[in-house]
């Protein structure tokens, strides 16, 4: 019974910026769980096939179709490609986004406005068009991937925390009006994980290293395969009743006021 409560076997999972990183670490924890997995990105088709060939090395079919997740003409175009070519899709995770670290002060509204727009309203954009075949087939799940600044705010990511903030409230709110049909709306909130963008603050005596080794209670940074099971779980039918929630993936710092991990 418990491996059929996290069975993804022939489900079609669309990950949004699953060329790389988090994004990629999560379709490839659906992917082995036997998921086709239809690979997105915007920069480049060759980024996108090179993607793909990744996936199929693990032995993951997968799919890579380029469209910009923020304009919803392309949105709706390669959403009728994916279920015509792959199949009906059972699973979305909405992974794009992007941070511009600039003071608030000292930010042009296009900048806050452009991070608004692919990590809060692409969103919205997505969801809008996938769910209404999952509507029809009265199953869906919906993953909207947050942050730690869906919580705590840091200097320079004003417009990032605005996005991610707003993006929890938006899954509740999806959650409201589509649990009804047999969907589940929820959220992932990673915090801070070991990827090739944080390779180079990653090192002994670098502050920010120091910073978020002392303030994670598990005293590390997250492996990126760590958020594969919370990928699964909300995908599968064991969270079928879980709905408007955001796990955190965090290694423990929302539950601590901050004291550091090497102190008693």
């Amino acid at each position: 019974m418990s491996q059929e409560l996290f069975n993804i076997k022939g489900k079609v999972a669309l990950v949004t910026g699953s060329t790389h990183g988090l994004g990629m670490a999560m379709a490839m924890g659906l992917g082995k769980a036997g998921a086709t997995i239809i690979v997105n990105g915007n920069s480049s088709q060759e980024k996108i096939d090179n993607a793909v060939a990744e996936y199929k090395k693990a032995g993951i079919n997968a799919i890579g179709y380029k469209f910009n997740v923020a304009n919803e003409d392309d949105v709706i175009n390669n959403i009728k490609k994916i279920e015509t070519e792959v199949g009906n899709i059972d699973i979305l995770v909405n992974n794009a986004g992007i941070i511009k670290r600039t003071p608030l002060v000292d930010m042009e509204v296009e900048d806050f406005k452009q991070v608004l727009d692919i990590d809060l309203v692409s969103p919205f954009i997505v969801s809008k068009h996938v769910v209404k075949g999952m509507i029809e087939r009265k199953a869906g799940k919906i993953i909207n991937i947050c942050s730690m600044m869906s919580e705590l705010g840091r200097n320079t990511v004003g417009a990032y925390a605005a996005a991610k903030g707003g993006l929890v409230m938006l899954t509740k709110n999806m959650a409201t009006e589509w649990a009804r049909f047999n969907i589940q709306v929820n959220g992932i909130g990673p915090g801070y994980f070991a990827t090739s963008q944080t390779a180079p603050i990653r090192v002994d005596g670098h502050p920010f290293n120091e910073f978020i080794v002392n303030r994670t209670p598990a005293a590390k940074w997250g492996d990126p395969n760590d958020l594969a099971g919370a990928a699964i779980f909300l995908s599968a039918k064991a969270s079928d009743f879980v709905n408007g929630h955001i796990l955190y993936v965090d290694g423990g710092i929302l539950a601590t006021i901050g004291k550091p991990s090497n102190e008693l």
